[in-house]
């Protein structure tokens, strides 16, 4: 059997809780849609941490952009992740060193291996080809 997604009201729930996103693979071209979706995140009052190995040390919509999550301090609530689904296996390595609580992989982006390595790991909050943007407007419209 393949992942399933939690149900919406639990979606909505991880939403209405979180204070820190960590956006994973955010790009610091204004047109992409990682920048643009942070920034939507960062007007609705969220936190957001920019995470881009290549970006490291740089800023990003006047935040630190850090090379791994486990760089990041503090608590993360929501670890975003935009990079292409064969590589959310090893996102989600890194995310299980952390004490993150969700793992959202962005529209279109789905791995069977990253949701065993989590589902192993003991993290069941994990959404994959849902795009928090649209989440965030499902919600506002209740």
């Amino acid at each position: 059997m393949g992942f399933i997604n939690p149900d919406q009201e639990t979606i909505f729930n991880y939403l209405k809780e979180a204070k820190r996103i960590a956006v994973f693979g955010l790009s610091n071209n204004p047109d992409r849609t990682s920048y643009q979706i942070a920034e939507d995140l960062q007007r609705r009052g969220y936190e957001i941490i920019p995470v881009n190995p290549t970006l490291a040390g740089q800023e990003i919509l006047k935040e630190k952009v850090y090379a791994t999550l486990m760089d990041v301090p503090g608590k993360i609530d929501i670890v975003d992740v935009f990079r292409r689904s064969e590589y959310l296996a090893d996102v989600a390595r890194e995310f299980i060193q952390t004490d993150a609580k969700v793992f959202w992989a962005q529209l279109e982006l789905e791995s069977q291996e990253a949701a065993s390595v989590l589902a192993n790991a003991g993290r069941n909050d994990v959404i994959m080809n849902r795009c928090i943007a649209i989440e965030l407007r499902l919600l506002d419209a209740r």
